[in-house]
């Protein structure tokens, strides 16, 4: 791109609005226009020069405003799909068949819908993850493309400006003083006085002062970007963990999410209020019942042994015991396990007893464990009952076949098969809670005698090394806000002209009325001419868009 050369001489680059050494306006609008625009100090920016090649296209389109805040609509819009249906995590289910049950069953077509619109686990969907870099692209690149050349304008700026420079601030005065060179001392005196840094060169003065807060967007974007940085860590492996785990009285499981380690219910405690003991809940507890007053789970943390392999029961090495309490959880290796939840009184096994049906003879009884049955069990005078099916949850009849709605045994029923010496072909018999069906008279049958529960513990498996890193850029965040919103940057030039002349021109990127009430200090003391807004104090549109470039 050709360079633009000034009249005073220098040569600017491509797309300069004012020039960088004497501020005249370069480009025919800002020529006409009664106010320049200072956004960016008039440099040229890279988005409004290169426009040729494949990577000045994607440039520009991400460093487009309109297109951050689009993305930015489709990030809350697709957040807030997000919230109205449970996301998957907060499913009380394992596997996909019983998520997607579980979201038709409550929800109906609607929840069907967001089910497969991918939306019930949409914070971990590719189309999110990639909207999220997107936006962190938008961000960088328009903090790029705009804060290098507004780093270079201000750092390279000139004392001594064109009057056309002058003349075409909205804060302007230009008059006969009695004494320019007094006027100028007195007003360099004044401004420093108002704690502004002031530089003077050949009759000409520049006061500047809160020059740090046109930093506070890009020190907002930085914070949103390590912020946004942090949450694209969180779909890699180690750096973010959140599972549930549920175990029964007991009962052993490896840690999901947590290679190598294993962790063991030895017992789940829980502790309700009585009125003998503390009256306070006494009117509480005959309304609803009962108040738990604490439950806790007393684990055995294990880990695999140096050179066993993994999940070889009889090498595993022995960690630590600890009962997890509410908000006291098990901590190791950066991992927190946490007591969230529990289930009372489970089914575990039932037993069942085999009698012929005219004597109500007993062949002797057996036991069904719920969560590992077996397939044959051996009763008395050669007598025996195979399982043939088990429906752990039984949901009726779909298709003329029984169906399960899910692996925990909240409903069990069973398909038994009843082989006795009178009738060694067997004789088949669907067994339920208070449900017994026969596809024919039969001569025996099986009768439910006893039931043993357990408790089981719902426990919620957490790590986070991204938590630091989605402080630091929330601290960084208040940082540009607070910059960027309670300071401002104020700027005053005054030169010399023929004679006694004097010229005046002022430029803030906010408030004002803060810059209007300094001068008039300054104009008072130094004697200079009577300034002029030129929005003659009309509506500020910059400051209703919060301006702050």
């Amino acid at each position: 791109m050709s360079k633009i050369k000034c009249q005073c001489g220098h040569d600017n680059p491509f797309g300069t609005v004012l020039c960088e050494q004497c501020g005249r306006p370069q480009t025919e609008e800002a020529k006409k226009s009664n106010l320049i625009d200072m956004r960016y100090e008039g440099s040229a920016r890279r988005s409004q020069t290169y426009k040729r090649s494949i990577v000045d296209k994607v440039w520009n389109f991400f460093s487009s405003v309109k297109v951050g805040i689009s993305i930015i609509i489709a990030v809350l819009a697709t957040s807030t799909i997000g919230t109205i249906f449970p996301q998957k995590l907060f499913v009380p289910a394992t596997t996909e068949s019983a998520i997607f049950e579980y979201y038709e069953k409550h929800y109906g077509f609607a929840g069907t819908l967001y089910y497969k619109l991918g939306f019930y686990d949409m914070y971990n969907s590719w189309w999110f993850i990639t909207l999220i870099g997107m936006l962190g692209t938008s961000i960088i690149i328009a903090s790029v493309d705009r804060v290098f050349p507004l780093y270079k304008s201000l750092k390279k700026q000139r004392t001594k400006r064109h009057t056309s420079f002058l003349k075409k601030q909205r804060i302007y005065a230009e008059g006969i003083v009695t004494d320019s060179n007094s006027s100028l001392v007195k007003a360099e005196e004044k401004l420093k006085e108002l704690r502004y840094n002031v530089k003077t060169e050949e009759g000409a003065l520049l006061a500047e002062k809160g020059r740090f807060s046109r930093w506070g967007p890009y020190v907002n974007h930085t914070g949103l970007i390590i912020f946004l940085f942090a949450v694209l860590l969180r779909t890699l492996p180690g750096f973010y963990v959140d599972e549930q785990i549920w175990l029964r009285d007991g009962e052993t499981r490896a840690i999901p999410g947590v290679p190598g380690y294993y962790l063991k219910n030895n017992k789940f405690i829980i502790e309700t209020y009585s009125k003998e003991e503390d009256a306070t809940f006494g009117q509480a507890i005959d309304r609803v019942g009962t108040i738990v007053k604490n439950y806790q789970s007393d684990v055995t943390l294990y880990k695999d042994a140096e050179g066993g392999l993994p999940g070889q029961s009889d090498k595993m090495e022995f960690v630590k015991d600890y009962s997890i309490v509410v908000n006291k959880p098990l901590s190791f290796e950066g991992f927190n396990v946490y007591q969230m939840d529990y289930r009372l009184d489970e089914l575990k096994s039932m037993t069942f007893q085999l009698t012929e049906k005219k004597t109500d003879k007993s062949f002797g009884e057996f036991t069904v464990d719920l969560l590992n049955p077996e397939r044959l069990y051996e009763l008395n005078e050669g007598t025996t009952v195979e399982l043939k099916e088990f429906y752990p949850d039984y949901g009726g009849i779909e298709d003329g076949e029984p169906v399960t709605k899910s692996p925990i045994p909240n409903n069990p029923a069973f398909i038994f098969k009843m082989v006795t010496p009178s009738n060694p072909e067997g004789e088949i018999s669907f067994v339920a809670i208070r449900q017994t069906l026969e596809t024919e008279v039969n001569d025996y049958k099986v009768n439910f005698v006893s039931a043993e529960t357990r408790d089981i513990t719902g426990l919620v498996v957490r790590k986070d090394k991204t938590l630091y890193i989605l402080l630091l850029g929330g601290i960084i965040f208040m940082i540009g806000v607070a910059q960027g919103s309670y300071w401002n940057h104020r700027r005053v030039w005054i030169q010399k002209g023929e004679g006694n002349e004097l010229f005046l021109a002022g430029h803030t990127n906010k408030n004002w009325f803060g810059l209007k009430k300094e001068l008039d200090k300054v104009k008072d003391y130094a004697d200079l001419p009577q300034y002029e807004d030129r929005q003659n104090n009309e509506f500020d549109k910059e400051e209703m868009k919060g301006d702050k470039y």
